[in-house]
């Protein structure tokens, strides 16, 4: 059922997206999945990946997660009980994805992409067939209504425990068999629930390197569906590549989306854990993000996951700043040229200590091009004058960027080598 990319199940029937007949695209995916399969750093990125195109974006929570941060024990539920808690489940992420629904219908000005932390056919997975019958004449749902008409794609990331054991290991602490056959059988009933959706993606972990291959897989079939070009950025043999700019023609810039971003590291206890803080913010509304690395020294691993967390957290996660480090203040400028995706990171003051006083512009592409090697002819951007390529050079990666001169810190993070292109 996989392919290179992802397995695609399509039905050759369907002539377009509900929403086909608006002049800007309601588009609404599921990211469903097993245990570990990264739904939540994916989800993340995705989310980025599209706002960077100008979409709005919006990000249905999970509804079990809330729920259960009430504390509901299951332990403690009877099978009545726990019947009434999953039909409730269910009702309540029906009513929470339609407020997102409506807000989406509302903006007229541009493209919408909605991401579902699961979707409404997902708790049948967990109940037995008598009781998700009884939960849909309870709540007088259709099933072929939530599977096959209600969201345009589904995207079921597989668990690392099917291909990627090694990073189902270290990401859960735990070797146990057990533990793995269950993730395996979780992976398995909740993509069971989706077959018959007419584009159904299962995002796999084979022939990836890392994870950043299986979201690259994800974010390519949203593209794919959604009519947009990516180029050779999300392939897999796909790299950063950097560029210092020593000129910027703005009056011949052309179309773009512009961020204002703030960086900022978190004091660290371990030299092989890094914790950082983001802030993003566009006509004054901001995402807030933490990005977490784990270095393992004897393999030469490493693993990178992406939360959004709430503005009420940045004043919590600012008093856990890095003192030896400063924050990092930036625009950023994201655009296409040709078939090309661009960034463009624009540094303002306070500029970073080892930026000497230099106002640095930085641009940055994926591409299966190899380092050292230029870029086809027409791909630069002929608004922009590089300087040199400084792929790979540390010494402009912002987390040397950041690094007060005089200042030591014991726990630098022992990875650092893995992100120069930060």
């Amino acid at each position: 059922m996989s392919t290179t990319s992802a397995t695609v199940l399509h039905d050759r029937h369907d002539t377009g997206s509900p929403e086909s007949e608006r002049k800007h695209k309601v588009y609404k995916i599921v990211l469903t999945g097993g245990p570990c399969g990264g739904k939540t750093t994916a989800q993340v990125r995705l989310a980025t990946f599209f706002e960077n195109l100008g979409w709005k974006v919006f990000t249905v929570p999970e509804t079990a997660t809330i729920l259960l941060g009430g504390r509901v024990k299951f332990s403690e539920l009877d099978a009545e009980q726990s019947y009434i808690f999953q039909r409730d489940l269910l009702a309540t992420m029906h009513q929470i994805e339609n407020t997102f629904f409506n807000q989406a219908s509302a903006i007229k000005d541009r493209n919408v992409l909605i991401i579902c932390d699961r979707g409404c056919m997902d708790p049948s997975a967990y109940s037995s067939q008598e009781d998700w019958q009884r939960m849909l004449r309870d709540l007088k749902f259709e099933e072929f209504d939530l599977r096959c008409s209600r969201y345009d794609q589904i995207a079921h990331l597989v668990t690392a425990a099917d291909g990627a054991e090694k990073y189902y290991t270290l990401a859960n602490n735990a070797t146990r068999s057990e533990g793995i056959n269950h993730a395996l059988e979780l992976d398995k009933r909740t993509r069971s629930v989706w077959i018959g959706h007419p584009y159904m993606d299962i995002i796999d972990n084979k022939n990836t390197s890392n994870f950043d291959d299986k979201v690259n897989k994800l974010i390519q079939v949203v593209c794919d569906r959604t009519g947009i070009r990516s180029g050779d950025r999300l392939a897999k043999d796909s790299k950063k590549r950097k560029w210092l700019i020593s000129s910027v023609d703005w009056n011949n810039f052309g179309k773009f989306e512009e961020f204002e971003i703030e960086h900022f590291y978190l004091l660290s206890d371990e030299s092989n854990i890094q914790h950082r803080f983001r802030r993003r913010t566009q006509n004054n509304r901001s995402t807030y993000t933490l990005t977490s690395r784990e270095y393992f020294k004897e393999s030469g691993d490493s693993i990178e996951t992406r939360m959004n967390v709430l503005s009420r957290d940045y004043n919590t996660y600012a008093n856990m700043r890095d003192k030896s480090r400063a924050s990092i203040f930036k625009k950023r400028r994201c655009f296409m040229f040709g078939n090309m995706y661009f960034n463009m990171d624009i540094y303002k003051d306070p500029l970073p200590p080892q930026a000497n006083g230099n106002h640095l512009i930085f641009l940055e592409t994926y591409t299966t091009v190899p380092k050292g090697t230029p870029l086809p002819d027409g791909a630069m951007p002929p608004f922009l004058t590089i300087e040199k390529e400084i792929t790979g050079e540390s010494q402009y990666s912002m987390y040397s960027l950041s690094k007060y001169s005089k200042t030591a810190n014991k726990n630098d993070f022992a990875g650092a080598d893995k992100y120069k292109d930060d």
